[in-house]
């Protein structure tokens, strides 16, 4: 189960019990559910305060509410536990997800991400007239990610606060490129003003962008390395001990997708998919067999969660209008 599907297992949860006559009927479920990783310390794997929104209608405490969710989300199929922490917090236990799941559910939201019949790889607003540089790429760039997560134009706002890009940094697409000023006006939240500087230009470590679209070319590198060497990529499960971090941010992917969409903001992705890079460039090394080593079931397996990693960094490129190079 995502986060997602959790999402709308506790809006359809809160239906039922209302149906039932578990809530007052004048408790209305919210149109979506937030649910977020659980902070370092808390328990279960996510959270949502949605007993909060949903009590006063329901003419009861939180923790009340809670309760009543509680009982019904733990008989769903794909949760392991649900917990009911201080004055009503959700606290859900899922199953680990195994590494062929991940990888397979990546590369499935790259294709819907990629087709352009899904509306998300090149779709523009109907109207951008009167728009200013960044106003237009951030408008793109949110659009994008609403429609990949099944909306349309119509879902955004009316008007969507953005700080223009200050004059002193007279034109940065002349400067920079399109993409790397796209990267640098989608890298904070719209309100604030973007930063440029030089690091923009340089292909190295202090530079996100480019260690985001590197972390995607090395992937596609290892996966003609291994043909190669005469394997292929392979979903078995990988030990979480051997690319913890990895797995989490795949896991934890669909989320941001969803919290980027539904808040209209494109800088949670940015900062998604620069962890993601970073974290797949550690776990590079772990991937090919070294000196005389045999490929084993092992180098498959993580050969298919690098590639899998690296689908997801060119679809989230994808989102933000961005190019995703096999080369760099």
């Amino acid at each position: 189960m995502t986060p997602a599907d959790l999402s709308r297992c506790v809006v359809r949860a809160v239906r039922c019990a209302v149906a039932d006559g578990e809530l007052a009927a004048g408790a209305a479920a919210p149109e979506r559910v937030v649910v977020e990783r659980t902070r370092p310390g808390g328990v279960g794997d996510y959270a949502t305060p949605v007993a909060f929104q949903v009590a006063k209608a329901a003419r009861c405490a939180p923790r009340d509410v809670a309760g009543v969710l509680a009982r019904r989300l733990g008989a769903e199929p794909g949760i392991e536990r649900v917990e009911v922490t201080g004055a009503g917090f959700l606290n859900f236990v899922l199953p680990a997800p195994s590494a062929p799941a991940l990888v397979t559910d990546a590369i499935i939201r790259d294709i819907v991400i990629r087709d352009v019949r899904g509306g998300a790889a090149h779709v523009l607003p109907a109207d951008e007239s009167g728009l200013g540089l960044r106003e237009r790429v951030v408008r793109r760039s949110v659009l994008r990610l609403v429609c990949a997560q099944g909306g349309t134009e119509r879902d955004l706002p009316a008007g969507l606060p953005v700080a223009p890009v200050a004059k002193r940094d007279g034109d940065v697409v002349a400067r920079y490129g399109a993409d790397a000023a796209g990267w640098a006006m989608l890298a904070v939240p719209a309100r604030e003003t973007p930063s440029f500087s030089d690091a923009l230009l340089h292909q190295g470590e202090a530079n996100e962008f480019f260690r985001v679209r590197y972390a995607h070319a090395r992937s596609r590198a290892l996966v003609r390395n291994a043909e190669q060497l005469g394997f292929h990529q392979e979903a078995g499960d990988v030990d979480v001990e051997d690319a913890p971090a990895l797995l989490r941010l795949l896991a934890d992917h669909p989320l941001v997708l969803d919290a980027a969409a539904h808040h209209h903001a494109p800088e949670r992705l940015v900062r998604n998919l620069v962890e993601l890079a970073d974290a797949l460039l550690d776990f590079q090394y772990r991937v090919l067999p070294q000196g005389d080593e045999k490929p084993s079931a092992a180098h498959r397996s993580r050969l298919a969660l690098a590639e899998a990693a690296g689908t997801v960094l060119a679809g989230g490129l994808a989102l933000l209008g961005m190019d995703a190079p096999e080369r760099l």
